[in-house]
């Protein structure tokens, strides 16, 4: 809980009210519906990134990111060669990870063919929630879950259409990230904010 003079905020369970950033993360970005191919893309290659690691870590490195992956234009990832993959893994403000950074150019070239057969990378993934968010009810941090049923038809289709580092956690943690489900908890004030803009 974060407190205000006069005024008592109470947030996801999940938030670390140690880290600013972090809350600030919460309170500004996630869970938000995002339908921008570019941001879209963006929160798949640094949540592809993180497997195996705390989100926090790659939310530290986002800027570094955004630097290394032109401003995460797709279209400039999918162009990057050998040369650019190397000189990724000697970048220190990345997570320096081979299958992953080559998995990142890979799916930059995915990611513009499911473009160009949807005219959108957005009206394809928003179709696992049938266009319109999934409203959740959580009250505990042991409500939540590491995947759904979305994100394991979602994850199924990205693999078969060739992406890689796009399991079920990844693709539910996208689907939170980026407002496809609203898994803020029934006390968070972020909850209600979201529902009544979306």
């Amino acid at each position: 809980m974060y407190k205000k003079p006069g005024i008592e905020i109470r947030r996801c369970p999940w938030v670390d009210l140690s880290k600013p950033d972090y809350i600030e993360y919460h309170d500004k970005e996630w869970g938000i519906p995002v339908f921008d191919d570019r941001i879209i893309f963006e929160f798949l290659t640094l949540e592809a990134a993180q497997a195996g690691l705390s989100w926090y870590t790659v939310l530290r490195k986002r800027d570094h990111y955004r630097q290394a992956y032109k401003d995460f234009a797709p279209e400039k990832v999918a162009r990057f060669t050998a040369l650019h993959i190397e000189r990724l893994i000697q970048n220190p403000g990345i997570i320096r990870n081979r299958l992953k950074i080559e998995a990142s150019v890979n799916n930059a070239r995915r990611f513009l063919e499911v473009q160009k057969e949807y005219n959108s990378f957005s009206n394809y993934i928003w179709g696992f929630v049938n266009n319109k968010p999934k409203i959740n009810t959580l009250k505990t941090l042991a409500d939540y879950t590491a995947t759904s049923r979305e994100s394991d038809a979602l994850s199924s289709d990205l693999k078969k259409r060739g992406f890689k580092f796009m399991g079920s956690t990844i693709c539910h943690a996208h689907m939170q990230a980026t407002g496809m489900v609203n898994d803020h908890s029934v006390d968070c004030f972020r909850r209600k904010e979201i529902i009544e803009a979306s």
